[in-house]
């Protein structure tokens, strides 16, 4: 290569062209003192020793370097090129007493920059070099040891072989860590768990170290695992469904159902943090490598210990631990308990909701009503810390029996009346009023409401009462039908219209109905709610509580009595003009001064019209008249 490169030079010097200057003619070649000249072959020769003393480096190389120089920006580095090169002073802050003479592996940035110097890095180098070892830590695996550097978002920067690389936040321990400050400047065992030849990123752990020593652990202590092992362990975590054991390296569960025989709403109720305690192995997976723990399996069951005085009928006190819609237990002493079924709260008939009526923790007494030691099962019942009051229901409400009580529940039908504590009744809604109709109870009362009450039926039976609320009062339907016969006219307000009728509010709060017909007003239109006018009775029908009125049929009366008054006055005019024609006919020659009066006012009447149309008139009147009152007769009859 160095005789092609003095080849090549060779050329380049006989293709140059001379220049023509004076003495032009001087002998250069003319031997001077202590010029030595070389023939073309020693040339050639000196040349290729003289190259064989350098090295032959490419860019993005690491090579060794010495220190030959210090200067105020760089370090001068003889790499065995055939220049020097240079390194930013910068890139050697890490290295106390630089001298030279000192080696480094520095990285080959460009042999040759625009200014002819040989630029080199030791960073880039040192970065190349600490990449290349991380690579081979991830593929063997093998422990490196990483500084801590600072933190960052969820976790921290570690540095190895002068590279930074990422250790997240659950990578760090096993256990949660919420404090990662205690961590930076510290020197910790790391492991790579990824890495990123794009951008040349890694990620370490210090879990998996962990984990794998745990795990080897864990298999020396599960192969001698055995079910009913009594061991000693130390809580490390509690969580809402139990808490992690560690039995000295491998961890156990021991689930909230298992911590006691009573119920707890959580573990920490019982348990601490790093409290030792000894548990029993319940049970475990080898391939799972799950192990469950008991702690209350350490202890007697409390059925077992139950005090032999409680049988049936005996009174027990406890507090609620669990509430159902079928009704509470009621805890007797710790893993003893007892169902309060929501039929035995109350001796009254009215559904109890558990869940309104028991409240988690309250204390109660109760009465044993079944009990199975061997199923580890009891029933228990509060209404019978009292006396049944249905044994002596009849001596105490007696039918006829006026009283009061509270409203506890409404429903479509009627109102449900409490007298007092487990007797009470229904109030059907026909029984709230003699003179109103309600739609609902709810119009009438609420919940939560006094009402006056009388005692109409006893279901011993069935513990029911029938209970009524009008008969507080007597039926004012009996004076009723006097007061509003039918034909009657009575001053009267509308209460409600729709298009089939409207509701009548009568004197004395008594309510009728009235047809839409019957609503018609005599100026055209129909009466509208709140209007008063006046209305006449129409159907009265005291066992149905029924009142139909009518307004229209008061003036329609009226306008057809001004016409049959009319037509009678016509009929008789008619009948008294056909006699004295009649008479004229008869006695045409005997023709008197009294017929000649006759005569004459008939002639006056006469003088517009002819007798004959006169009486054709009369005719249809009374025709129409007959039909008018045929149509009245029609309307009187009930809907």
């Amino acid at each position: 290569m160095s005789e092609e490169i003095l080849e090549t030079k060779e050329e380049k010097v006989e293709q140059k062209p001379v220049a023509v200057v004076l003495h032009d003619d001087f002998d250069w070649n003319v031997d001077k003192r202590n010029v030595v000249t070389y023939t073309e072959a020693e040339r050639i020769r000196y040349d290729a020793e003289y190259s064989s003393t350098l090295k032959t480096i490419e860019n993005d190389e690491i090579v060794k370097g010495i220190v030959v120089a210090l200067t105020n920006t760089d370090v001068v580095l003889n790499i065995g090129f055939k220049s020097d090169g240079l390194v930013p002073l910068s890139e050697f802050r890490d290295v106390e007493d630089l001298k030279a003479g000192d080696e480094f592996d520095v990285y080959v940035v460009n042999k040759e920059d625009k200014k002819g110097i040989l630029q080199l890095s030791r960073k880039n180098a040192r970065t190349m070099k600490a990449w290349e070892e991380i690579v081979s830590a991830h593929k063997t695996g093998i422990v490196v040891q990483g500084k801590i550097i600072s933190k960052t978002k969820g976790g921290l920067i570690a540095n190895i072989f002068g590279v930074d690389t990422f250790l997240p936040g659950s990578q760090i321990d096993v256990k949660p860590i919420t404090d990662y400050d205690v961590y930076v400047g510290k020197t910790m065992e790391l492991k790579v768990v990824k890495i990123n030849e794009t951008i040349k990123n890694a990620v370490v752990s210090h879990k998996a170290l962990i984990e794998s020593d745990i795990e080897s652990q864990r298999e020396a202590i599960i192969g001698k695992l055995e079910k009913g092992q009594v061991l000693e362990g130390t809580i490390k975590n509690i969580t809402d469904f139990g808490a992690f054991i560690d039995l000295g390296g491998v961890d156990g569960l021991l689930y909230i159902t298992d911590i006691s025989w009573g119920r707890i709403g959580h573990p920490k109720e019982v348990l601490e943090l790093n409290q030792k305690l000894n548990v029993v192995v319940l049970d475990y997976d080898d391939n799972k490598k799950r192990i469950s723990l008991g702690l209350k399996q350490l202890q007697p069951h409390p059925w077992d210990t139950l005090d032999k005085d409680i049988e049936l009928g005996s009174k027990v006190k406890g507090k609620i631990v669990n509430i159902e819609d079928y009704g509470a237990f009621l805890e007797i002493t710790p893993g003893v308990e007892g169902l309060v079924h929501v039929s035995e709260v109350s001796w009254s008939n009215t559904p109890v909701n558990s869940r309104e009526f028991f409240h988690s923790g309250d204390t109660h007494e109760a009465v044993v009503m079944t009990l199975d030691r061997e199923e580890r099962k009891m029933s228990l019942s509060l209404k019978r810390m009292t006396e049944d009051p249905w044994v002596k229901i009849a001596e105490k409400f007696p039918i006829g029996t006026k009283t009061r009580g509270t409203v506890k529940n409404i429903t479509p039908y009627g109102v449900f009346v409490e007298l007092t504590e487990g007797i009470g009744g229904m109030v059907h809604i026909s029984d709230l009023s003699w003179t109103k109709r309600y739609s609902t109870p709810n119009e009438f009362t609420k919940v939560g409401s006094e009402l006056d009450v009388v005692v109409l039926d006893i279901d011993n039976e069935n513990r029911k009462l029938t209970l009524g609320h009008k008969q507080i009062e007597e039926d004012p339907w009996d004076s009723f039908e006097n007061v509003f016969p039918i034909g009657s006219t009575h001053e009267a307000t509308v209460l409600n219209a729709d298009d089939k009728g409207a509701t009548i509010l009568l004197p004395y709060g008594l309510e009728a109905f009235a047809p839409k017909k019957h609503l018609a007003k005599e100026q055209g239109g129909f009466l509208a709610a709140d209007e008063k006018a006046t209305f006449k009775v129409l159907e009265f029908n005291r066992n149905d509580k029924r009142i139909l009125v009518s307004h229209t049929r008061i003036w329609e009366e009226v306008k057809q009595e001004t016409e049959d008054t009319e037509r009678k006055e016509k009929k008789v005019e008619r009948e008294k003009t056909a006699k004295v024609v009649k008479t004229l006919q008869k006695n045409v020659e005997k023709t008197t001064l009294g017929d000649l009066s006759a005569l004459t006012e008939l002639k006056e009447k006469m003088d517009s019209k002819s007798a004959a149309d006169a009486v054709k008139k009369l005719e249809k009147r009374e025709e129409a008249a007959n039909n008018a009152s045929a149509e009245t007769t029609d309307d009187t009859k009930p809907e």
